[in-house]
């Protein structure tokens, strides 16, 4: 028979047991739950930013950026990224919807403060994804893809794109009422933007879809006097200062961090900056801080140094390892944005490329594209794998687990493979698009670009290229980096290939495995195009 103190012994043992194997369980679903945890993503899109003004891509630069360069270190750096666009409107339209821009109307250039907004009601965004998927969404910054806005006495709707004719038209838009469709309204639980570029009108904060104050000053500021740092004369209102809008951008993304930090719910935040965009607006203590005295070399510093309060928050909030944070640029440098005194300073902000902001050739379009996710991405990674800024849509897709419908992100292809070195990356080609609608397209080491001159400038006219004649133009990028050397009529055979790519990814309506879809419905021509629909 059991002594009274022999079986206290076996109970307080099989209780400990017990609590060994709950404690056992526990921390199994931890590890579980840890390891299946939607990561928080950030996606921070700087407007004009050349790829040569981030230092990590530039051996020459005379712009340092280290906290990029440090993102870049801990995870990896893209050498051979694209825009889906020259221009800010379209490549933001393809980042949101993983779809190319010149599938809706608008076919060159970009909207306007007022233009209308070319997301339409039935497109799905990565926001609205993302959002009935669990997470909390948030979008802060410059908007620049068209808003709904009230109109006053029950006046008709603007119905314009890219129209300039319309773009100072404000008298009848009604600040004092919410937008009748914005970014609220395509996903994103909290937004606060503004309308448009920096430079242009309405000069308001829009705060989930309605503007903080009602404007009632005008301001302009003069090319003339102040040539890198104008704006279009336009409404303002009081609590808008355009030296402060960038500070303020980040200031909000921070806050939305802390709130969300550590949550149950993750969250997703795109982060569209309004600079380094005309005007170049750089502050104290940034102001005068670059070592070759050009206040864009300035703003880009003040960009980077807020970029490093962001990745600092991120550590504080202890949630740095689950959180993928994408930082890149909309298109090229900008030529207006001194490049006078960054050529005499020996700094080239499309490094070793050709071109610009706006133009097929790659500084147009080719940019810094960074990628951080602790854990998943393996540091000091480097990608030369061609990518286009529409693949995010299909990457979110994929961490999540979500399937597309057809009609759904039809130019988007998941980076997954590439970023965690498992699986095929199915991208065959990449269409290029500048800011006159002129189609280029790439496949490994070639790109051609088709009817050059087939553009539409701002006055109606055709842009004609200065000497450039052909209607086709072969460039291998392998041997020919800067573009010098058209070598189509040596090679027929790979104009006809790419060609016919860029033909039947036009007509077919995605460039995405799928059933065939249709762009969208336009009243006018579409003479950038015209060389896809003949008979």
């Amino acid at each position: 028979m059991k002594t009274k103190t022999t079986q206290i012994l076996i109970i307080s043992s099989l209780l400990l047991a017990s609590l060994f194997m709950l404690s056992s369980f526990d921390n199994e679903d931890i590890t579980e739950q840890q390891k299946t945890k939607k990561p928080n993503i950030i996606y921070i899109l700087a407007d004009d930013l050349g790829i040569g003004d981030v230092s990590l891509y530039n051996e020459n630069s005379k712009i340092q950026t280290p906290h990029l360069d440090q993102m870049g270190k801990e995870g990896m750096q893209f050498t051979d990224a694209h825009t889906s666009s020259s221009v800010c409107t379209p490549t933001r339209y393809g980042i949101l919807t993983g779809r190319y821009n010149w599938r809706t109307p608008l076919k060159e250039f970009v909207t306007w403060g007022n233009s209308p907004s070319l997301i339409q009601k039935n497109r799905l965004t990565v926001a609205q994804m993302l959002k009935d998927n669990g997470y909390k969404t948030a979008s802060i910054g410059k908007w620049h893809l068209g808003l709904n806005w009230s109109m006053k006495n029950n006046s008709p709707e603007f119905d314009h794109f890219s129209n300039t004719s319309e773009r100072l038209n404000f008298k009848n838009m009604d600040y004092s009422k919410p937008l009748k469709f914005g970014p609220n309204d395509m996903g994103f639980d909290y937004s606060y933007m503004i309308s448009a570029s920096l430079n242009m009108p309405p000069y308001v904060y829009i705060e989930n879809n309605k503007a903080t104050m009602i404007p009632t000053e005008i301001t302009e500021r003069s090319r003339k006097t102040y040539p890198f740092s104008s704006w279009i004369k336009g409404a303002i209102a009081d609590d808008f200062k355009h030296e402060e809008v960038l500070p303020n951008v980040v200031d909000k993304s921070i806050s939305f961090i802390k709130e969300n930090a550590n949550k149950d719910q993750p969250f997703f935040m795109y982060i569209p900056l309004p600079s380094p965009h005309n005007p170049v607006l750089p502050i104290a203590p940034w102001k005068g801080q670059s070592d070759i005295g050009s206040p864009y070399a300035d703003f880009v510093i003040m960009i980077d140094d807020l970029m490093g309060n962001i990745f600092k928050t991120l550590k504080e909030q202890g949630i740095e390892d689950n959180t993928l944070v994408v930082f890149t640029s909309d298109n090229g440098y900008a030529t207006t944005n001194d490049l006078k005194t960054l050529r005499q300073k020996k700094h080239s902000p499309s490094y070793i490329y050709s071109g610009y902001k706006g133009s097929y050739f790659e500084g147009g379009h080719r940019v810094p594209f960074l990628v951080k996710w602790p854990g998943k991405i393996k540091p000091n990674s480097v990608s030369d794998t061609t990518i286009c800024t529409t693949d995010f849509m299909a990457t979110c897709a994929d961490i999540i687990g979500y399937d597309f419908k057809d009609n759904e992100a039809e130019d988007s292809f998941s980076m997954m493979p590439i970023l965690t070195n498992e699986g095929d990356y199915l991208r065959e080609a990449t269409i290029h698009h500048d800011k006159y609608g002129v189609f280029a397209i790439r496949k490994g080491d070639w790109k051609l670009i088709v009817s050059p001159n087939s553009g539409i400038m701002a006055s109606g006219k055709t842009k004609i290229h200065k000497g450039v004649t052909a209607e086709e133009i072969l460039y291998n990028l392998k041997t020919d980096v800067k573009e010098k050397n058209n070598v189509a009529d040596q090679f027929p055979e790979k104009v006809k290939e790419l060609k016919e790519i860029l033909i039947q990814q036009i007509r077919d309506g995605r460039s995405t495995p799928g059933k065939v879809q249709e762009n969208d419905a336009i009243t006018g021509e579409w003479p950038q195009a015209n060389f896809a629909f003949k008979e």
